[in-house]
């Protein structure tokens, strides 16, 4: 598996070059990643990357601590932990951390995983010694501040996490069902990051103090810096900051647990939330960076990913039991599970979707995978490559996992060879070895009093689920809030920020901006970091030109825009797409419809291309049509259940009124969407697309000069027509506040919505409002997430 790392006894330097293959202007090139990396005395190891493209810094830390160093009857602490590290430290008070970052201009945020929890902050680069001493100072002075009631609050906000997050969701259980029967107890991957509520519940002030001291330590973490520095500097405060903090106890790197199945094991769950049932199945496979996990990867893929996959072709083209199919390999620090899950439509009995996974994996065998599926998953790939380190931030985290995880960040470019080395021979040997005749685990939730739509000989599941009603929360109220803080003794004073240095000189990117020879409006940047172009085609209208008695026409027509074209199937379409390891999709929204493409930088005419067949020759296939009209109606379904979408929904509805279109959502509602035929779908794409309506916004590896060429044929082509938008006026404000209620039996929380309609963006007052909202409730400063959540403990979000 990963080789660990080296724990240096002094301070070692290694300069290291990441070289990666790429292409800049057609031709073979190189792409590079400069990074330093060292390691304090006492275990830190420390990861430089200088770019100066914007005056901005990313720093993130990565904790070799996630869930798998927890054990039975005391899951969660990680997770938990990660709460009472924003909550305060000995010299940053209540509440100021996330205040500190957001009042320097930065945003912040964490998260554990199995394997490991990482915080992370971006600002602009007169911040990083502040980041760097909050980091420093709740990494080695925290345990003091773990106060009995600072701990119960967030106690209650990780219930509530839980609650939101598993038990008031369809489907919310299906994890936490596949990894009890699919690991054994002693198994790290048995349980949920997010633990049992139980194990919340008891958990010690004592306990989570251990766990911290164990593994919160210097020699069990990686911090990055990635952005505008200096180095000289940047080390001088990283020594400051954290040199003096304690080294910990050797941690050592949990080995690889792969597991066997003997058999096949099958459960099913009334979901009191599913409108549709949902099949599930997962093998057991092998843990991350191993060479069978790069080819399991694209297994999952070529299964279900696109028109030409066989579970696609089967479960949705030929027997309908559904509107869309996903298999994939998710392979982790100890092992791995490869799952293939399907929302059935409404009513439909799992055994036959069971059935047409294997009628799928018959056909898998049969008809093998050609060099150009292997070469179409290999450019996405490497786009989504260059995607992942397109910023400082992804950068940061990177560097830092790939050293956590594989010893060192120069595997980034090991990570990437190796996906790209994949053959058809591996992918078919993988499948063979971890799929094929192989037990599995499977589940079947259905919804409630639906029992027989599960899959045969299935065993119930045994999940018992929370009576709200007696619900676990602690009493903060016979808690002492008085627990004194003692302070650690440190070799300079922390307890006072450090103090910022002049804001930087922003440099705004110099944007361009011409007509097309169709009247299509174009504005660009140039940004030549990376051999990407990312750009996108607004269209005024979306779903203000529906017609009022068949809303959701917008919504179809962006569906249907990527289902072929004149002269390419939809199957050769998306096929097309792939091979040049572009992205197009399109999108429609109340008051446009969007299409977003990225490229790389070599292939960029060529998905122009595609592109201009996609927006002039739509196919209009009376089959995809099927197949997208039901896509939404089972999504509209699925969303019937979920308390936050019926809230909304509610919200929406009161708002506007009946006689205003955005009464209804985007999508429409079932009698809407039922209406619509295919050839409203054509009225509307006649009557809305025009380049007198459209802005082309482009930003990369590209020139103005390039950009107008690349566009020139599409100019040319489309013609332009008049559309009438039709002008948009609000509903009255409502004379008094109205309070109504939406019943779901059930359900395991209330969802609040407060509100009424407000600004339109170009209102003078929009960004006034925005900075009220802001401190109001719209951040994690704001009064309500600090009263509702950081004091009370009452909510999550």
């Amino acid at each position: 598996m990963t080789p660990r790392k080296q724990r240096l006894a002094g301070l070692l330097l290694t300069i290291l070059l990441v070289v990666l293959t790429s292409s800049t202007d057609g031709k073979k090139g190189k792409f590079s990643i400069a990074f330093e990396k060292y390691q304090l005395p006492n275990g830190l190891t420390v990861v430089l990357h200088q770019d100066k493209s914007d005056p901005m810094v990313a720093v993130a830390i990565q904790y070799h601590v996630g869930s798998n160093r927890e054990v039975k009857g005391r899951t969660g602490f990680a997770h938990l932990f990660e709460h009472m590290m924003f909550a305060r430290s000995e010299n940053v008070g209540p509440g100021q951390f996330m205040k500190l970052v957001q009042n320097a201009g930065g945003t912040l945020n964490g998260g554990t995983g199995s394997d490991g929890t990482v915080y992370f902050e971006v600002v602009p680069k007169n911040g990083l010694e502040t980041m760097l001493w909050l980091e420093s100072d709740r990494m080695g002075y925290l345990t003091n501040t773990v106060t009995q009631k600072a701990f119960a609050v967030q106690q209650n906000v990780v219930q509530n996490e839980k609650r939101q997050s598993m038990d008031n969701r369809p489907y919310g259980f299906t994890d936490y069902l596949i990894d009890k029967n699919l690991y054994p107890e002693n198994h790290p991957y048995n349980w949920q990051v997010i633990g049992e509520m139980q194990d919340l519940q008891n958990a010690t002030v004592e306990d989570v103090k251990q766990f911290h001291d164990k593994y919160y330590v210097p020699n069990n973490a990686t911090l990055v810096i990635a952005g505008d520095f200096e180095p000289a500097e940047a080390k001088a405060l990283v020594e400051k900051y954290f040199g003096e903090i304690p080294k910990g106890a050797p941690v050592e790197d949990p080995k690889p647990m792969n597991v066997t199945l003997n058999q096949t094991k099958r459960f099913y769950h009334e979901d009191n939330f599913a409108k549709a049932p949902e099949l599930t199945m997962v093998w057991p496979t092998v843990e991350q960076y191993s060479k069978d996990s790069y080819a399991l990867d694209f297994l999952g893929q070529i299964l279900s990913d696109g028109k030409k996959a066989p579970l696609y072709k089967v479960l949705v083209e030929q027997k309908k039991l559904t509107s869309r199919t996903n298999a994939n390999n998710s392979s982790q620090e100890l092992t791995g599970k490869f799952s293939i899950t399907i929302t059935a439509n409404e009513g439909v009995n799992l055994n036959d979707v069971e059935k047409g996974i294997f009628e799928a994996f018959a056909r898998f065998e049969k008809d093998g995978i050609s060099d150009k599926d292997l070469e179409r998953l290999k450019a996405q790939t490497e786009t989504q490559f260059y995607q992942g380190i397109s910023s400082v931030l992804g950068k940061s985290f990177q560097l830092a996992r790939y050293n956590e995880y594989a010893g060192d960040p120069s595997f980034i470019e090991k990570d990437l060879q190796n996906s790209l080395a994949v053959t058809k021979e591996d992918i078919i040997n993988v499948y063979d070895k971890y799929i094929k005749d192989k037990p599995y685990i499977l589940t079947s939730f259905v919804p409630k009093g639906r029992k027989e739509l599960a899959a045969d000989n299935s065993q119930p599941s045994g999940i018992v689920e929370e009576d709200i009603t007696k619900a676990h929360q602690v009493n903060l109220a016979n808690i002492s809030g008085n627990d004194s803080i003692v302070k650690t003794p440190t070799r300079f004073d922390r307890s006072k920020p450090p103090v910022p240095g002049p804001d930087p000189v922003i440099n705004i990117p110099k944007i361009w901006q011409s007509n097309a020879s169709d009247g299509m409006k174009m504005m660009g940047i140039e940004q030549h970091e990376l051999p990407l172009v990312q750009f996108s085609i607004s269209l005024k209208g979306g779903q203000m030109l529906d017609d009022k008695n068949k809303v959701g026409e917008a919504n179809l027509v962006a569906e249907m825009l990527m289902a072929g074209t004149k002269n390419f199937t939809p199957e050769d379409l998306e096929e097309a797409i792939d091979l040049l390891g572009s992205s197009i999709s399109v999108r429609a929204g109340k008051e446009s419809v969007d299409v977003s493409v990225r490229t790389l930088k070599r292939n960029l005419q060529p998905t122009m291309d595609l592109l201009q067949e996609i927006l002039l020759q739509p196919r209009w296939d009376e089959k995809e049509f099927g197949i997208a009209r039901s896509k939404v109606l089972n999504g509209l379904l699925q969303r019937k259940a979920d308390p936050n979408y019926l809230a909304s929904l509610a919200f929406s509805q009161i708002l506007y009124g009946k006689d205003n279109i955005f009464h209804i959502p985007v999508t429409g509602n079932e009698t809407t969407v039922n209406s619509i035929t295919l050839d409203d779908l054509k009225a509307y794409y006649n009557r809305a697309f025009s380049p007198t309506v459209a802005s082309f916004n482009i930003a990369g590896d590209i020139t103005r000069q390039e950009a107008e060429q690349a566009v020139k044929n599409l100019a040319t082509a489309w013609k332009a027509k008049q559309v009438n938008i039709p002008a948009f006026k609000n509903p009255a404000a409502p004379e008094k506040a109205t309070i109504y209620f939406v019943d779901l039996p059930g359900a395991k929380q209330s969802v609040i919505n407060i509100g009424y309609l407000a600004l339109a963006r170009n209102n003078p007052d929009f960004y006034p409002a925005s900075v009220m909202n802001y401190k109001l409730g719209g951040s994690a400063v704001g009064q309500l997430f600090l009263i509702l959540r950081e004091a009370k403990g009452f909510t999550y979000g």
